[in-house]
């Protein structure tokens, strides 16, 4: 039978694109040919606004970058200003950065299985997902005033110590997490039709996942055992005993997995850092004006979506010459098409959902 081949777009206003996204499609009757995503529609130009402020200016900005895991955007630039700086941050910051940051990937991998299971039908997931997700925010809300676009890492430190109240409210949401994942499981993990539309579904192999540059949960479901927190530590995640979950299939099921699996080993993170919170400051003793010395850096970080870096250059002024980012979500979505080809039209807006891509910090 000849081939038939017919181009189709998906978005960029489809709701399950995860944003203004476009796939430009080519399928045999139901079977993917080809998958072109087009990119552009929400450029805010940030990388050239940050060369206009202040160093200082630039960490709310960051927020919006990955508007689902904003604190993380904060430590991964903060981190490489502080590099370039020179600034030792105290101890006790350092924690409560680590605190802060496994409380973000808790949020934003709840956010990201419920938009995954609600992309392929099982909406039941994502109203657990996010009533879990409630609780992390509050936390969010009573540290530092703001749920979603959350500015909590300074240069230097953080804004703000937790008080023997806030660990209380922190242990207790954190306590509550497992019995909702212990139903999304329960919902989930040996229902026919979810492991009918996973299994076996985007997979792509070890190599291959390395070869496109993928990283985070999408890399480790394929079987390879990178992570920047274990690999390359900073902010003192070598003092921290956590597991870092791997895939054998690196299909939607095991993207799926992995996820679960790393909401859990974050708990345990947390915990740590809450047991051992050591005494002393929150914040080295930054000038109001920062000048840093002429150089360059590039640091990444374990982001919830994979490896974040930031590229600064100094000039010696109060203000970088150059800010470049390296998104996780901009490098994870040209291995989409490798994933959807061969399998059916209807897998697609799964396989994407199952990379947990913001488009927020793509286009940028």
């Amino acid at each position: 039978m000849a081939l038939r081949e017919i181009d189709l777009n998906m978005g960029p206003q489809h709701p399950s694109t995860h944003g203004v996204l476009r796939l430009k499609l080519a399928v045999d009757n139901e079977v993917v040919l080809r998958v072109v995503p087009v990119i552009g529609y929400l450029h805010r130009g940030m990388e050239k606004l940050w060369e206009n402020l202040t160093y200082t200016q630039v960490v709310p900005l960051t927020d919006r970058l990955d508007y689902i895991a904003a604190l993380s955007n904060n430590l991964g630039y903060v981190l490489a200003v502080e590099k370039l700086a020179g600034i030792e941050v105290p101890r006790r910051a350092r924690y409560i950065r680590i605190v802060l940051a496994e409380l973000q990937r808790l949020a934003s991998h709840l956010a990201g299985l419920g938009f995954m299971a609600n992309d392929i039908g099982a909406m039941s997931v994502l109203l657990y997902g996010f009533e879990a997700r409630e609780g992390v925010l509050d936390i969010f809300e009573e540290y530092c005033g703001a749920r979603l676009t959350v500015h909590g890492i300074r240069i230097g430190g953080v804004p703000h110590d937790l008080d023997g109240a806030l660990v209380a409210r922190i242990r207790m949401v954190i306590d509550g997490i497992p019995k909702r994942l212990a139903e999304i499981r329960t919902l989930l993990d040996e229902n026919r039709i979810w492991k009918g539309r996973t299994v076996g579904v985007g997979v792509i192999g070890a190599g291959d996942a390395v070869d496109y540059g993928l990283t985070g949960p999408s890399l480790r479901a394929s079987g390879v055992p990178w992570d920047i927190r274990k690999d390359i530590p900073y902010s003192s995640y070598d003092e921290f005993d956590f597991d870092v979950p791997l895939g054998r299939n690196g299909d939607v099921y095991d993207r799926y997995f992995i996820r679960l699996e790393e909401i859990t080993q974050s708990i345990r993170i947390v915990r740590q850092a809450l047991d051992g919170l050591p005494a002393g400051e929150i914040s080295a003793k930054v000038p109001r004006v920062l000048k840093v010395p002429p150089g360059e850096v590039f640091h990444t970080i374990e982001a919830p979506k994979g490896v974040l870096g930031f590229y600064v250059k100094s000039n010696g002024t109060d203000k970088p010459e150059r800010v470049k980012m390296k998104s996780p979500s901009f490098i994870n979505l040209q291995s989409l098409e490798h994933m959807c080809k061969g399998n059916l039209f209807s897998d697609v807006v799964g396989i994407l959902g199952s990379l947990d891509i913001v488009l927020g910090e793509i286009d940028k």
